[in-house]
């Protein structure tokens, strides 16, 4: 059972690329506090952060192509009936 997904068992729960979304703009807030520390220590972690960025930025697409081609496919996901996959 999924925590924080949306699924049978959990219908209020979110798509991937909403949580997703919501730690890239939690994640650039951070950014803007450190942007400006000169130490070496702050810049790794911008720098890190900057990657992490990129990753999360990937990972959005793929999961909203995923999103798109279960809609395409099944159409929207319905309470208490998976698109794909075992109940």
């Amino acid at each position: 059972m999924t925590h924080f997904l949306a699924n049978d068992a959990n219908p209020e729960g979110y798509k991937i690329e909403d949580l997703l979304f919501r730690l890239r703009s939690d994640l650039v807030e951070r950014m803007g506090k450190i942007c400006d520390d000169r130490r070496d220590e702050a810049h790794q972690v911008f720098v890190n952060d900057v990657a992490i960025l990129r990753h999360l930025t990937e990972a959005i697409k793929l999961a909203e192509d995923n999103t798109q081609i279960l809609d395409k496919a099944f159409g929207r996901s319905k309470p208490g009936k998976p698109r794909i996959g075992k109940a």
